[in-house]
């Protein structure tokens, strides 16, 4: 199944080559690029069985999701999040997930974690007030993760035991969601990570999520592959570092065979430092995925056997998306030194793949603190990311 998702990316990649410098423009996918995706069939492809998806393992749909961004990291980024924000709808009740695809498997999400917006209980569910930033591909979702944080008399509730405030989200359908254009930067522009706000919304019980560690999860998210939450969704976002990876060495590997540095006579491809770079980038990818598959694998089997990863799995995890983002970053840095002034030149792409892969080491899943997190875990202490406690 996989093997023909891959076949699919390869058939809609003239339209994603097509759309990426439009997305970068306009700082978002163009619908031509979604449209393909859709009837490849790329967007069911982490959705539930129950609902029509594919519910693949996830090693499989990194390498799609890798192969995607390899092509179009835009593109690749987009899938994955909108993926991963739709598995936290395995915490809401049946009804819940019935009405978020009720129309489709391949309904299109967005979302974020923070900052939680001061929201009321109410009969029959709650009046929520949000405003989330980062919910990459906002401009097409159907759906929206948005935290709440519950306000009694103006005072927040907060979990006695750890002084934080539960983690809820509300999903919430595009026509009650006020996009908020925030989305300016260096790196990763074509996918419209903007900010998105609700404004005294009611939303039904059914569509509140309690996001408890360990928790049961409502039936079409049984299976093994929801029992890795998060990791599918936080290995997407590190396969995608793969994908841009991998294209900006293909790029120095063709810069190389018709390069020769000017007041030069040895070409590119005949020196030693270019050599060394292209070598080292490709062990530094090529280690970073094995490691990635294998703690998702690892994390699959737990779930298998336990419905939830172990603690030890939750480490390999959290390091293997750290040093795949971070190994990918040093990568793309060896291509860009080998790769001389023609690496700031934007119709040789280097210099769109440098900002990319470092705009995603700054990712909260992936960012310095991470390696904390799962220092903290080897040392046996709790984490300071509420992601990793599940």
């Amino acid at each position: 199944m996989a093997d023909d998702l891959l076949r699919e990316v390869e058939r809609i990649r003239p339209t994603l080559e097509e759309c990426g410098a439009r997305a970068e423009r306009d700082r978002m996918l163009p619908d031509a690029a979604y449209d393909a995706m859709l009837d490849a069939g790329l967007f069911r492809m982490l959705a539930p069985k129950a609902y029509g998806g594919l519910e693949l393992h996830p090693g499989p749909a990194l390498h799609v999701l890798e192969a995607l961004a390899r092509i179009d990291s835009s593109a690749g980024w987009n899938l994955c999040i909108s993926a991963a924000t739709a598995a936290f709808a395995a915490w809401l009740p049946k009804q819940g997930g019935d009405e978020l695809y009720d129309r489709s498997p391949d309904t299109i999400f967005a979302g974020g974690f923070f900052p939680p917006g001061p929201s009321v209980p109410v009969p029959g569910g709650w009046r929520v007030t949000a405003r989330t930033a980062f919910a990459s591909g906002c401009q097409r979702a159907q759906w929206f993760a948005v935290p709440l944080i519950e306000v009694d008399d103006e005072s927040s509730k907060y979990d006695p035991h750890t002084q934080d405030p539960p983690h809820i989200l509300a999903f919430v359908p595009r026509d009650e969601v006020d996009i908020v254009d925030t989305w300016h930067t260096v790196g990763m522009r074509g996918t419209f990570s903007a900010d998105v706000s609700v404004d005294d919304v009611f939303v039904p019980e059914r569509r509140i999520a309690r996001l408890e560690p360990r928790s049961e999860r409502a039936p079409a998210f049984s299976g093994p592959l929801y029992g890795t939450l998060p990791w599918f969704g936080t290995h997407g976002e590190t396969a995608v570092s793969l994908g841009i990876a991998t294209a900006a060495i293909d790029r120095l590997v063709e810069l190389a065979a018709r390069k020769t540095p000017r007041y030069t006579r040895t070409p590119l491809h005949d020196r030693a430092r270019a050599q060394h770079n292209a070598a080292k980038a490709s062990a530094l990818v090529d280690a970073s995925r094995v490691f990635l598959h294998s703690a998702i694998s690892q994390a699959y089997a737990d779930a298998e056997r336990e419905r939830w990863c172990s603690d030890a799995t939750r480490i390999r995890c959290q390091l293997a998306a750290c040093f795949g983002a971070q190994s990918c970053a040093e990568a793309v840095d060896l291509v860009y030194e080998a790769a001389g002034t023609s690496a700031i030149r934007i119709e040789h792409g280097i210099e769109r793949h440098h900002r990319d892969v470092h705009t995603l080491t700054q990712h909260v899943t992936h960012s310095y603190a991470r390696y904390e997190d799962a220092g903290r875990l080897l040392f046996g202490l709790p984490p300071d990311f509420f992601l990793l406690e599940f």
